[in-house]
């Protein structure tokens, strides 16, 4: 009787003892899927499952990669990747409007030195198909390097270092029925600019 009696009072402790056992088995799992999902990707670029980069995790873990090593380049006196690029060439920077007629295009680049470096953001009335791209200094007739090239687009903006010498700059189509104004701001380290159109003898801007 007294054995019954012993059995039955341990039952709920050893249901309590399960209950917790199984909650720290949940919890070291948890800690397992975040580990994995998000703190691999996040703190040190692994990413096991490919969840991390959709997420936008991976690109956190390889800014710290590069924090970390800029610093330890400072720290060891070593250089690490240029922050500061002198430039000989004046700063320039203007805004300029553009209209393009239906089923048109026109060309604006600006002259840069290697090196030299382009700011610009530019806004379109209608979408227009767009080609960012470069004509290197000595190349062939009718050559060149592209950059970036989209449809049916009504902006862009970015910076561009010059990877050679040569004139940098858009190419614009209205494939619509109506005419499209493009306003172009841009600043940097350019010489000139150029316009060029169908039929009509390019224009070139000084720049002192």
């Amino acid at each position: 009787m007294m054995v019954t009696q012993a059995s039955g009072a341990n039952a709920p402790a050893a249901e309590a003892r399960e209950g917790v056992a199984a909650l720290g088995g949940a919890a070291l799992l948890v800690a397992g899927i975040v580990l994995v999902i998000a703190v691999l990707p996040a703190e040190y670029g692994v990413d096991p499952l490919g969840i991390g980069r959709k997420l936008g995790l991976t690109a956190i873990g390889e800014v710290q990669k590069s924090i970390q090593a800029f610093e330890a380049s400072r720290a060891s006196g070593t250089p690490g990747v240029a922050t500061v690029a002198p430039q000989e060439r004046a700063y320039h920077d203007e805004t300029v409007e553009f209209t393009i007629a239906p089923h048109q295009f026109m060309e604006y680049k600006y002259r840069l030195d290697k090196g030299g470096a382009l700011l610009y953001s530019w806004r379109a009335s209608r979408d227009v198909n767009y080609e960012f791209h470069a004509e290197p200094d000595g190349a062939p007739q009718g050559y060149a390097e592209s950059y970036e090239k989209k449809n049916a687009t009504r902006s862009a903006s970015g910076t561009l270092t010059a990877p050679f010498a040569g004139i940098h700059g858009w190419y614009w189509e209205n494939a619509t029925d109506e005419a499209i104004t493009v306003a172009l701001s841009a600043a940097g380290f350019y010489t000139m600019s150029h316009e060029f159109r169908k039929n009509a003898p390019p224009k070139t801007k000084m720049f002192q």
